[in-house]
């Protein structure tokens, strides 16, 4: 693991928000204590979701680095949900994922910033000379060539190479690729709205997942011998339509276990919460109550139905897990 690059003050305390390189500035600039003292490389976005364009992106910043330290800069919460709420989108990672992912695409320090009114009031020109110039002492700056930033984001690449030239660094302005149509969040959030797992994944890189701490259900899983370890939907987050998927439930310690996927009310026992509830297959003997997973989703098998019985039910769900070994490419139980 990177060493621990920064802390946070915040109510005149300094602490440690993550075991790895985040620094979330706040009272811009006056706490920060994490100014750099040599030049970097910068790239800069929301990186919601880590996909293909954004990991294109930062391995664009690493090539053009010529050694300096690749610094990658995201806002929490997305600005969005602070200029105009009822246009925010749904979540497709946490922030410490979002962390995880950008460090495993090549970013060598991430830094988050505090997305507050005062900040999205920052003029373009501001936003440079305080985190590009001051802060980081960019070299370089690589972004996606549709980036806006500053008040009612009125600067774009054009601005920001003008400004670079004032402030010392060059900027590379990438293409975030696709085809057709150009890898996005936006696109990650269609699929995954419309139950298009395999397309939301080949946007992704990998499968679209959601997480959250495994609580107690009403246990009729274990009861009919499909024990299931349940999550809350949390309705910040992208989370697919109601029906049954074939995936991976990602224990805490890394371990991929095949999973039988239901999103849903559970409507034939006349459910009202909407949960993930994953099923790993032939297992159980699993005690994860509590602990924080992450849920894979591969493909939809079927939307969610209302059965008239047990019996009904029973039949349906082992015809799911077999369903799901086959989409998963695992050998039958038999």
């Amino acid at each position: 693991m990177r060493e621990f690059l920064g802390s946070t003050s915040h109510g005149g305390r300094r602490r440690v928000w993550h075991s790895f390189p985040v620094t979330i500035w706040r009272d811009f600039p006056g706490a920060s204590t994490a100014a750099r003292t040599s030049p970097s490389a910068v790239t800069v976005g929301n990186f919601d979701g880590v996909h293909r364009g954004h990991q294109h992106v930062i391995e664009r910043t690493r090539d053009l680095s010529r050694g300096l330290p690749v610094i990658a800069v995201t806002f929490e919460p997305h600005p969005l949900a602070v200029v105009a709420p009822e246009r925010a989108p749904k979540r497709l990672a946490t922030t410490e994922r979002r962390v995880e992912l950008l460090l495993a695409a090549g970013a060598d320090e991430i830094r988050i910033l505090d997305f507050t009114r005062e900040m999205a009031a920052w003029s373009p020109q501001e936003f440079v000379d305080r985190v590009l110039r001051d802060e980081l002492r960019a070299s370089l700056v690589a972004v996606g060539d549709n980036f806006r930033f500053g008040n009612r984001a009125t600067g774009d690449t054009a601005f920001l190479r003008e400004a670079g030239q004032q402030a010392g660094f060059t900027v590379d302005a990438l293409d975030l690729d696709g085809g057709a149509e150009p890898y996005s969040s936006t696109l990650v959030r269609a699929h995954v709205a419309a139950g298009r797992m395999r397309e939301a994944a080949d946007v992704l890189g990998r499968p679209h997942e959601v997480a959250g701490v495994v609580r107690k259900g009403d246990q009729r899983g274990r009861d009919l011998g499909y024990p299931t370890a349940n999550v809350p939907v949390d309705e910040a987050y992208a989370v697919p339509p109601d029906g049954v998927y074939a995936g991976w439930l990602v224990r805490a310690d890394g371990a991929r276990l095949p999973a039988a996927i239901s999103v849903g009310t559970n409507p034939t026992f006349d459910g009202v919460e909407r949960r993930v509830e994953s099923y790993v297959l032939d297992r159980t003997d699993l005690d994860l109550y509590g602990e924080a997973i992450r849920v894979e989703f591969v493909d939809l098998l079927r939307g969610m139905v209302r059965f008239d019985g047990v019996d009904e039910l029973l039949v349906q769900m082992a015809d799911d897990v077999e369903r799901t070994r086959a989409v998963l490419d695992l050998p039958s139980a038999d």
